[in-house]
């Protein structure tokens, strides 16, 4: 059964990276914190970074990629 909590006293700082971060992720701040407790929770060690990663691949996917040996070799040609 799911339970409830309320926390008080938080930085206003705070919520506007939490209010950022959940915009930033398509969700409520409700449904950020929840995620954000999940996954402390359960250990995931960098489960906020491969989350992020695989959005940026989801939306890069149809963008053309130029290998980092392709540019270092175009930049040195340039000199």
């Amino acid at each position: 059964m799911p339970k409830s909590m309320v926390i008080r006293n938080i930085d206003d700082e705070v919520m506007l990276k939490l209010r950022l971060r959940a915009a930033r992720n398509g969700r409520s701040m409700e449904a950020e914190v929840r995620e954000i407790l999940r996954v402390t929770a359960s250990g995931e060690p960098g489960g906020d970074f491969w989350e992020r990663a695989a959005r940026l691949r989801a939306a890069t996917a149809e963008h053309v990629q130029t290998p980092a040996e392709v540019l270092l070799r175009e930049a040195r040609d340039e000199r």
